[in-house]
């Protein structure tokens, strides 16, 4: 009898425990957190919450997924409005997402500025502005800025900001601009190398460099068909670098079969190439 009494209250406890191990985890961001143009923007919507009821699953999605698998315990909810900045967030949605989140994870306009490509003032400005409010509201949320990837249309069109540069040169002008926020806000816990992966790939010839002369047998497109969006493939990378920073777990982990992979048709070969080269990004703590 004392037996199964102390049986009970260590499952009782066990239950405890993995609730209070439940995080919380908002995204806040635009079409590139939806997976806009390709199969991962309706890819499980049930798994999440979206404040705005567009029914969007997207890298939210994913990443709810791989923290299943991975044994973890994430409440996922999305903010996500097309084509905006996060100064659109800030000054339009700030009472929708404003509460206590144990991770916020921001991603902002891929030119940083509509009007400026490449001036990151709005950017900057708009990311110290909703790491502190989330900061107000919980002094210990981790708030995290994504840095995107370079848009091939962009770099390769003669309209691009970035024409006649690299195709690596945007994404680390991106991630030049969240190193401002970061170093101008003591509430950013850090910023998320999502276009250095990118770029990873594209130098370890797993990806494509432009997708405007062809794509090599045995290489994928990271873009989808506007040369601006991912493609399933770089949304996965995408959820793998987020995931990867946030949990700390090696994205490698997972392995040939992963579920979300599986999901949006992407072979194990490819999974385990975009898993490495998430986990070699994060090591080289970029």
């Amino acid at each position: 009898m004392k037996s199964l009494f102390r049986l009970t209250l260590f499952a009782a406890a066990a239950l405890i425990s993995v609730t209070a191990q439940a995080r919380t985890i908002l995204f806040v961001g635009n079409s590139f957190t939806q997976g806009a143009h390709s199969p991962v923007h309706a890819y499980r919507p049930d798994l999440v919450t979206d404040l705005n009821h567009d029914g969007i699953g997207g890298v939210p999605a994913v990443f709810k997924v791989l923290a299943g698998e991975s044994g973890q315990d994430y409440t996922v909810t999305l903010e996500t409005d097309g084509g905006k900045g996060l100064d659109f967030h800030y000054d339009s949605k700030r009472q929708l997402v404003d509460g206590r989140w144990d991770v916020v994870i921001l991603q902002g306009l891929s030119t940083l500025d509509r009007k400026n490509p490449g001036d990151p003032t709005k950017h900057v400005e708009a990311a110290v502005q909703l790491a502190e409010m989330f900061h107000r509201s919980n002094p210990a949320v981790k708030v995290e800025l994504v840095s995107t990837w370079s848009r091939a249309d962009e770099t390769y069109l003669s309209t691009g900001h970035w024409y006649g540069k690299p195709i690596e040169a945007m994404a680390l002008d991106l991630r030049a601009a969240s190193n401002l926020a970061l170093a101008r806000s003591r509430d950013i816990s850090g910023v998320i190398p999502v276009g250095e992966a990118w770029n990873r790939a594209i130098r370890a010839r797993v990806a494509d460099a432009n997708p405007y002369d062809g794509v090599p047998f045995g290489q994928v497109d990271l873009w989808t068909y506007d040369q601006f969006h991912a493609s399933q493939f770089g949304y996965y990378l995408e959820a793998l670098v987020i995931f990867g920073k946030v949990t700390g777990v090696d994205p490698r982990s997972f392995g040939p079969h992963e579920r979300a992979a599986d999901d949006l048709g992407i072979s194990p070969a490819v999974t385990t190439a975009l898993q490495k080269i998430a986990y070699e990004q994060l090591q080289a703590g970029r």
